[in-house]
This record gives C-alpha cells, sequence and structure tokens, in this order.
C-alpha cells in the first residue's frame, strides 16, 4: 500500500523534507487588511515578512477546513493511497478537528489522523520522523505507532524578538508585554503539551544562542542526544540563525541536524523575528 503524508502548514518543516514527493501540505488562512492569503499558495515566508514589517499590522489566522482535508483525502484514496495526518496541537487549533472531521466522511481505514500536540518546529519533529519511517519501509500502523512512542522526547523552545503579537493574540498579559518590550527582554517559551509556557527571559539578544542551547540540554538530560534529531529555526532574522548553528554544532553531537524558516500561520502569532531550536528520538 502506497502512504501519503499530510500534514497542516502549522508544522514548520524544513524545504528538503518540504519537497518529498509523498507530502502533501494542507495550508491555514491568514487575513492582512481584510485580505486573505493561504499559506504557500498564495503568499510565501518571505512575502509574508516583508508585508508585516511594511503595513505593521498584525495578522489572523484561520484554521485549515474540513473540505480542504476532505479534498486532499479523496484525491489520495483514489490513487490507492493510505494517508497518514498530522496536525499542529488539537487543543490550540481547529486542524486536527477538521481533518478528523474530513477522515469520518472518507474512507476511515486507509486514514490516519495524529495529534502532533505542539506546534511549528515541534510539529515537524513528526513530520522528519514520519519521513524517515516510511523510507525504512514501515506500514501506515507502524509509522503512527512510532511516532506516538516520542511524544515524550519531543521539545520546542523559542524566542519571539516581540511581545506585541503574542500580545495581541492572548497568549501573555499585556502587562508582560510592555514592561518587555522596554526594557529589551527577550522571553524564551517552552510548547508543552499544547501551551507555550514562558520559562526564562534574556535581556538583549546576544546571549540568545547560548541560553537556548542550554535550555535544551537542560530539557534531554538522561537521553541519548546522538541519536536524537534537532532542527533550528528564524523568521526573518536569518542573519541570527548563523550564531545558533554555531552553539549547536559546538555543544551537541545528534544524529541529525536540520533548518527551516517559521512559517507564516506560525509567525503571525510570533512576528516575523524569532529564533527555535526542537529536538526529538
Amino acid at each position: 500500500m502506497k502512504i501519503k503524508l499530510v500534514c497542516d502548514s502549522l508544522c514548520d518543516i524544513p524545504k528538503e523534507i518540504m519537497e518529498k514527493e509523498y507530502i502533501e501540505i494542507v495550508p491555514l488562512t491568514i487575513m492582512v487588511d481584510d485580505k486573505e492569503f493561504r499559506e504557500g499558495v498564495d503568499i510565501n515566508k518571505q512575502e509574508f515578512y516583508d508585508l508585516v514589517k511594511k503595513i505593521n499590522v498584525i495578522p489572523k489566522t484561520s484554521q485549515a477546513t474540513y473540505m480542504e482535508f476532505k479534498e486532499v483525502f479523496d484525491k489520495y484514496i483514489a490513487e490507492g493511497y493510505e494517508i497518514i495526518c498530522l496536525t499542529g496541537a488539537a487543543n490550540t487549533s481547529g486542524t486536527f478537528q477538521s481533518a478528523t472531521l474530513a477522515k469520518n466522511d472518507t474512507d476511515q481505514d486507509k486514514i490516519h489522523v495524529f495529534d502532533t500536540r505542539n506546534l511549528s518546529l515541534g510539529s515537524g519533529q513528526y513530520v522528519i520522523k514520519a519521513c524517515e519511517l516510511l523510507e525504512s519501509g514501515m506500514d501506515a500502523n507502524e509509522i503512527v505507532e512510532e511516532l506516538e512512542s516520542i511524544y515524550s522526547s519531543v521539545r520546542l523552545i523559542f524566542m519571539p524578538y516581540t511581545l506585541n503579537f503574542l500580545k495581541k493574540s492572548g497568549r501573555v498579559p499585556i502587562t508582560t508585554a510592555l514592561v518587555g518590550n522596554m526594557l529589551n527582554i527577550k522571553p524564551i517559551f517552552f510548547f508543552d503539551d499544547g501551551e507555550a509556557k514562558l520559562v526564562n527571559k534574556v535581556r538583549g539578544s546576544k546571549q540568545v544562542a547560548t541560553k537556548l542551547v542550554d535550555m535544551i540540554l537542560e530539557l534531554c538530560k538522561g537521553k541519548n542526544i546522538e541519536n536524537m534529531i534537532f532542527t533550528i529555526g528564524c523568521g526573518d532574522n536569518i542573519e541570527d540563525i548563523d550564531k545558533l548553528e554555531e552553539e549547536v554544532k559546538k555543544r551537541i553531537n545528534c544524529r541529525r541536524l536540520l533548518f527551516t524558516r517559521g512559517g507564516v500561520a506560525i509567525c503571525s502569532h510570533t512576528g516575523p523575528d524569532i529564533l527555535a531550536i526542537s529536538c526529538s528520538n
């Protein structure tokens, strides 16, 4: 049985993963000044970064719909595929529910909908892992079982360069955002079970790379890092990724190190400038 991996655009994945022939991405929609854009269809990442910085407007996002998933599922079921669909955290976005409803109206036995319980680079870890498992020859049920087994190992830490976007979305208190911006304090968040938790702060941005690596190593204490996959990411601040990559290569001897940029849907909530690091078994 042929397998198709479907994910929503809340899963930020490296370009080399995105371009695999068995990957299909269902886009979320963003709204800017009453105009709608489907991520990766009507607007790419760089166009989004440029647009947001130019007009200084915080976008709104809309989940991938039942119909969008239904059309994708129908297409690939008709072509003889079994489908594994990976979505952003169910308690953060409605895409998991949309995908589940679409599955229930299609061939349920051939569709597996998987809640990554994460977002961005965290969700991307499951897509990367699924690719490895698919290419190793596992069937769909075996792949899903393996993905379930890495829940406890997936970690995501990220630092937005401004709190304005998270303030607008209600993910940080207004007072915290105002004080943070005034004092140039950079918040560091740990994404845990569908929730972004403020876990540290750094004044300025010079020590961010070091602090992110310190924290990811602390979260991975007791794990065999040599067997893990790490992904680092940024938004429009591409010039900052070199220092994070250098710090990771100096201090982390992992099985695989990948890079991606924050997607349109994710950066609508965090802002276009961000640094992040994630890992999994």
